[in-house]
């Protein structure tokens, strides 16, 4: 490692990594700065570069670290102090690959598409702290290989709720022959990821998703909710399924997450769900914990399952109980069979009710 006063010059992978300004406080309140944040990733970086490698990856940069009051930019609001960075940056050095992925508005983009602990390293140094990778990797860009099914409890549930669910997810999967990987979100909720063969696009794979999170609706109506509308969730958990739409992503294990306690996303095994919190795993606690356990999802890639059994799923739903396509984000364009994107209780209201 070389040093100056500005700079700290990191050797990773065979690659020089630069890090300005090493001691600029990046969790203020923990005493922890942008080198420390480097050498986090740097330390788990088996497990993050598992999650990131050779896919299309969005940054979330938080170049002046998270302090109070700091807040992200949003399409309608660039105020924030933090973004997200869809293209490779112009001073990407020449060992950074990237990987062109299409918008659903038909623009396209060139990503980072890490391959390296290097290219982590080095996007840290960019200020950024949470990793979007897509579902796909470079070899197939319009074809995703995993599922990923998002457990986000709503108002009045938490944490100990999703966890509650996730047995009846992983026995879900299990009668349609695949099998789940769970992690902390980082925050409240639970992810579990689904590899899978990459041979269908993504209104299939979304479709899958869609069969899946309405059979476990069924099943626990109570605590479960697949309602696009949150005036209609209540207190339960809402399976997010249009995580699975094109350009839509979820914080890579091992990513930091923009929370005063610096939280991480953690990979568990399913035996320890009952007894972890999201609190447990931090940037300082993760490195222990990955030299001890190693990463708790290695070895996902070499499950990939087939989908035909939930897309039979969503054609028996379909034809028996008349459930047709679910909202897409508002973003999108009008996509084919969608329903209207109107508020249930605005589009109850009497015509010409003035609001």
């Amino acid at each position: 490692m070389a040093s100056s006063k500005d700079a700290v010059v990191l050797t990773v992978d065979g690659h020089e990594v630069r890090v300005s300004s090493p001691e600029k406080p990046y969790f203020a309140e923990l005493g922890l700065r942008k080198i420390d944040v480097v050498e986090y990733f740097i330390a788990v970086g088996p497990g993050v570069l598992a999650a990131l490698r050779h896919r299309p990856t969005t940054l979330e940069r938080w170049p002046g670290g998270v302090f109070e009051g700091a807040k992200l930019s949003t399409r309608t609001d660039t105020s924030g102090d933090a973004f997200y960075q869809k293209r490779v940056p112009k001073n990407a050095p020449e060992w950074v690959p990237t990987a062109r992925i299409t918008f659903p508005s038909g623009r396209t983009a060139d990503e980072i598409a890490p391959d390296s602990v290097a290219v982590v390293a080095w996007a840290a140094n960019l200020g950024t702290l949470t990793f979007h990778p897509w579902p796909v990797s470079t070899t197939d860009v319009e074809q995703p290989d995993q599922i990923r099914i998002d457990l986000d409890p709503q108002p009045g549930t938490d944490f100990s709720d999703a966890v509650r669910v996730a047995p009846h997810v992983r026995e879900l999967l299990h009668e349609h022959g695949m099998q789940g990987w769970p992690k902390t979100s980082g925050g409240r909720g639970l992810h579990v990821y689904v590899p899978i063969q990459p041979r269908w696009p993504f209104a299939d794979v979304r479709r899958a998703v869609i069969a899946f999170g309405r059979e476990l609706e069924r099943r626990l109506p109570d605590r479960v909710t697949m309602s696009w509308w949150k005036e209609e969730r209540g207190e339960r958990i809402f399976i997010d399924y249009n995580q699975m739409a094109r350009d839509r992503t979820i914080a890579s294990a091992y990513s930091i997450r923009p929370q005063p306690h610096a939280p991480v996303s953690a990979p568990l095994d399913w035996d320890e769900l009952p007894d972890v919190s999201p609190f447990d795993f931090t940037v300082r606690t993760m490195p222990d914990r990955f030299r001890a356990l190693g990463d708790r999802h290695a070895g996902l890639a070499d499950h990939a399952h087939g989908i035909e059994s939930l897309l039979e799923l969503a054609e028996r739903q379909e034809r028996d109980l008349g459930l047709g396509e679910l909202p897409y984000p508002p973003d999108y364009p009008k996509m084919p069979g969608e329903p209207m994107r109107v508020q249930p209780s605005r589009a109850r209201r009497p015509a010409g009710e003035i609001t």
